[in-house]
């Protein structure tokens, strides 16, 4: 039978067999269900009202409903009120071999690491600042820009940088770039014969830039103190990418004794690349100032708007020693030519008018509200989760205890349309990964993180 083309959803035709011995509440299910799967019906799709469908079925609204009800389970369908029951995105490509009960791709609650608030971006604070910068820039600004980026960009950043993070940033030091992978990239692609190393555990994805570009790098341990720097000297690397401010991800500060070592061994002719990837976001205290500008000569530091603002940006920069600034802007030149002047005038009218100060204050203030909501909702339903590190970021990392099945609980949660992340794949060796997970709060309401983590203490079972 052909759904009804009309107003208020689309055409479709839907197979009910009455003398089959399956329930017709289940064909409908099953037939939809198809549909998704195959691409028949798009993700977004609006589908007919329950009221409309089983009349042009000839079936009852109640049979209609448990259809819609049971495909929204699975995930197959959002329902919202107001905006009726839509298509959801799923993954057509391996959906068919899943179990039909299976949650797909979209998650009620994603506790993703990484992610700020992404609906709290200053739209309006940014289309000012464009409109601004686009009526002052020159207009040979449009044309190819220098690799290293606009100067009344990198100005501005070098400002916020020595003003914020007591880098010492010199503009004609500073390349920007798309973002803090980028800029790993590119300084990989510099050093394919360097015995480069790497915090253990570490972000993945860092990790699998450095291998993209053919090195392999060290694993060096951390502990309660952050990188140890004992075990980095010995380890024979000439190069280490380090997150001295807050550990990814871990989240403990590296130590005073440790910071002073680490500095030693750069400046015995080694460089360190230091990411400073969510230093804006500091709870308890005032955050440490940056590595760099205690050794500028051997540090490289890396920052981005992928945690302040949104990642979609793609924008970030980095701050080199003298003898990188050539090299660096020559390998970001033949990587993509320079990055997007638009972004670049917006972004550095939003740093010089004030607007990117008084948005991260006003972050930092809600972000500080949904990680104490974190952490009295582990407190009260998942006790035994141990919260790791210093009160930063956007993201907490728990520990569980040793034997703690943490992969039945990541599978479990997605069946309940709650995601999650395990700690193991920041760890060189994943198999050897205490149990834990890593909690991104940022992109969350209070009530969301609450619902999440009551999910997750049932999920523990």
């Amino acid at each position: 039978m052909m759904i009804s083309g009309t107003t208020s959803g689309p055409e479709l035709l839907v197979e009910l067999d009455r003398a089959a011995p399956e329930p017709l509440h289940r064909q409908l299910a099953n037939g939809l269900r198809d549909a998704i799967r195959t691409a028949r019906l798009a993700p977004a799709t609006r589908l007919p009202s329950t009221r409309v469908l089983a009349a042009d079925l000839g079936v009852s609204r109640r049979l209609v409903v448990e259809a819609y009800s049971q495909l929204t389970a699975e995930g197959f369908l959002l329902s919202r009120h107001g905006s009726g029951t839509r298509v959801a995105t799923v993954d057509t490509a391996s959906a068919p071999e899943r179990d039909a009960g299976e949650t797909m791709r979209h998650f009620d609650i994603d506790f993703a690491p990484g992610s700020p608030d992404l609906g709290s971006f200053p739209r309006h604070a940014w289309l000012r600042a464009l409109r601004q910068g686009l009526a002052e820039i020159e207009s040979h600004a449009f044309g190819y820009v220098a690799p290293q980026g606009l100067l009344t960009a990198r100005v501005a950043v070098a400002d916020y940088l020595r003003r914020t993070r007591g880098v010492l940033a010199d503009p004609q030091h500073i390349v920007l770039c798309s973002g803090a992978t980028q800029a790993i990239a590119l300084l990989a692609s510099l050093l394919p014969t360097q015995a480069v190393a790497m915090e253990d555990p570490g972000f993945w994805l860092h990790r699998m830039v450095l291998q993209h570009n053919g090195i392999e790098p060290i694993p060096v341990p951390v502990d309660d103190d952050g990188l140890d720097v004992a075990a980095l000297a010995d380890s024979g690397a000439t190069t280490v990418l380090a997150t001295p401010a807050h550990q990814s991800p871990t989240g403990v500060v590296l130590s005073a004794a440790r910071r002073t070592a680490l500095v030693q061994w750069a400046r015995a002719g080694h460089v360190v690349i230091e990411d400073d990837y969510d230093a804006e976001y500091r709870y308890d205290r005032a955050p440490v100032g940056a590595l760099q500008g205690v050794a500028p000569d051997r540090v490289v530091y890396v920052g981005s708007t992928s945690k302040t603002l949104a990642p979609g940006l793609r924008i970030g920069w980095m701050v080199l020693p003298a003898n990188l600034v050539g090299p660096v802007a020559l390998s970001k030149g033949l990587a993509d030519t320079g990055s997007s002047v638009m972004d670049q005038i917006a972004f550095a009218k939003l740093l010089t008018t004030g607007r990117y100060d008084r948005h991260l204050r006003q972050m930092r203030r809600r972000y500080l509200l949904r990680r104490n909501a974190l952490l009295r909702a582990l407190a009260r339903y998942l006790p035994e989760a141990t919260v790791l590190g210093a009160a930063a970021g956007v993201h907490l990392t728990v520990r569980f205890p040793d034997g703690f099945p943490i992969g039945e609980l990541v599978d479990r949660a997605a069946r309940m349309r709650v995601r999650v992340e395990p700690l193991a794949p920041c760890y060189a060796e994943s198999g050897s990964a205490p149990p834990g997970l890593m909690l991104g709060y940022a992109n969350l309401t209070e009530s969301q993180i609450v619902t999440g983590v009551c999910a997750l203490a049932r999920a523990a079972g």
